[in-house]
């Protein structure tokens, strides 16, 4: 008796959850939506992690939060109206400094995931996570290279068409527990490549 009832409800939930896909399915209309994405950003601030001493008696600071980025990734919609996306980008960091005679960078490899809400097609505001991976100061043979971590962040944007304005908040920290700002303003843009359905 009991098997026989369980069997009823099982095939009732199944029945119903059939209809409620079906109904979703032809009211959304192919709702899955994945579009190739490239992004860029101009970054500034942070605390310095290095300072660059040239001979003439000048000084430059490597800040952590400074630099210029490139990235590819995806953009995925899932509704018919394709107000709310999703983002995700890896990709390039890199600074360097005025130095002549030597290479000197800090690079990172930065991981983006945010949420993103278009109003009226052209505006875009996102929000979400940052990771930096592989942070890597080269002193270009001048001095001592090292390496920092970070664990992830938050990163805000508010974007007009392709260009926008972000924030991002991440902290570093080196081989010693020593802690760096890696706080960043920055000018970002984007462009969706191409796209499947």
């Amino acid at each position: 008796m009991k098997k026989q009832l369980y069997k009823i409800v099982f095939l009732a939930l199944l029945s119903s959850l059939s209809n409620f896909s079906l109904a979703t399915a032809q009211e959304i209309k192919n709702p899955i939506k994945l579009r190739l994405l490239l992004n860029g950003a101009l970054e500034l601030g942070g605390d310095p992690v290095a300072t660059v001493a040239f001979t003439n008696g000048d000084s430059q600071k490597v800040n952590a939060g400074q630099g210029i980025s490139v990235g590819v990734g995806g953009e995925l919609s899932m509704f018919k109206k394709e107000q709310f996306r999703l983002r995700g980008t890896v990709g390039i960091k890199y600074v360097t400094t005025a130095a002549e005679n030597a290479h000197i960078r800090l690079t990172r490899i930065p991981m983006i995931l945010t949420a993103n809400w278009m109003y009226q097609e052209d505006w875009r505001i996102g929000a979400g996570i940052v990771s930096h991976q592989a942070i890597r100061f080269n002193a270009g043979g001048l001095g001592n290279n090292f390496k920092l971590s970070s664990p992830a962040g938050l990163v805000v944007e508010v974007a007009y068409k392709g260009i926008g304005l972000s924030y991002t908040k991440l902290t570093y920290e080196d081989e010693f527990g020593i802690f760096y700002g890696a706080n960043a303003i920055g000018l970002t843009f984007s462009g969706i490549v191409s796209g499947r359905r």
